[in-house]
């Protein structure tokens, strides 16, 4: 039993940087209609960049989160601009694999660079952890599931609160409605695109002291991520959260107990089980349905 609530406190830990990185990809669907394939990589480019502001500059890589969400930001943006502005018109087909191409471009400059050796973000306190009632809390996962926390809780702010929330919830809802009530649909669609891309900026400036990664790392992330947008719902920001709080403890829980060669086939269990009862996932809607 006190293996199980172990496994399960980290898994809650580890499912908020999941939630992080998945929310940014439920928010980029919910507002352009297209699965981003690449947020995965995107993440990796943010771990590999804070390997670098790490390893060369000295700086700690939950600072280098304020470097890395603004500048993914802009990227993510800039994507839009260029690529999938006129494509989301022709179809969404077009953006998913005008994306994948893009993850697979950046992962093989990626590797051109960093070659492709495991790394590992280490500063001091990499191995610190807190011992309460009995259970070690690992210092490094805590802190990321707290900035987690703070970016879910800003971006539920943006989104519930100002201006730009209600044109981002209107774009979502329709499009079309939107545009004739004087919302700037494709403005809007850009900036819901660098803030999903921002997300994985801020998550994957601290996914490198969790888990080893290099460039292959993104395809075990993203059938993660996309078994957790499914199972919480495609455009449902608050599914997603549960979904990935849920699937980390699952995978948790199976790498303590069985074995973590199966932790990861957990995920699609677990997916396939609930989308048998509800194919819509845990808080999708069967119509159009907003973030």
């Amino acid at each position: 039993m006190h293996l199980i609530v172990q496994a399960t406190i980290g898994g809650i830990l580890i499912g908020g940087v999941y939630a992080l990185l998945a929310s940014g990809q439920a928010m980029i669907f919910g507002v352009t209609r297209t699965v981003n394939f690449a947020q995965a990589i995107f993440a990796i480019l943010s771990a590999y960049l804070s390997y670098t502001l790490f390893s060369d500059f000295g700086v700690d890589p939950f600072l280098s989160v304020l470097v890395l969400v603004p500048t993914m930001f802009a990227f993510g943006s800039a994507i839009y601009i260029v690529f999938l502005r006129r494509l989301t018109r022709s179809g969404a087909e077009l953006a998913l694999l005008v994306l994948y191409a893009m993850a697979i471009g950046i992962q093989g400059t990626l590797d051109y660079f960093y070659k492709t050796n495991t790394r590992v973000i280490s500063p001091g306190y990499t191995n610190h952890s807190w011992t309460v009632g009995g259970y070690q809390i690992s210092e490094v996962r805590l802190f990321a599931f707290l900035l987690a926390v703070v970016v879910l809780g800003s971006l539920h702010a943006i989104r519930q609160h100002t201006k730009l929330g209600r044109a981002l919830r209107a774009t979502a809802q329709n499009p079309t409605a939107a545009q004739l009530l004087g919302v700037n649909v494709e403005r809007v669609s850009a900036i819901a695109m660098g803030l999903g891309v921002a997300t994985a900026g801020a998550a994957g400036a601290v996914f490198g002291m969790v888990v080893p990664f290099n460039g292959n790392s993104q395809y075990d992330l993203l059938s993660k991520l996309l078994s957790i947008s499914v199972l919480g719902g495609m455009a449902s920001m608050p599914g997603t959260i549960v979904a990935a709080v849920i699937l980390g403890v699952v995978e948790s829980v199976v790498a303590a107990k069985i074995s973590p060669d199966w932790s990861a086939f957990s995920f699609l269990v677990v997916l396939f089980a609930v989308l048998t009862v509800r194919p819509q996932g845990l808080f999708g809607r069967r119509l159009r349905g907003a973030l």
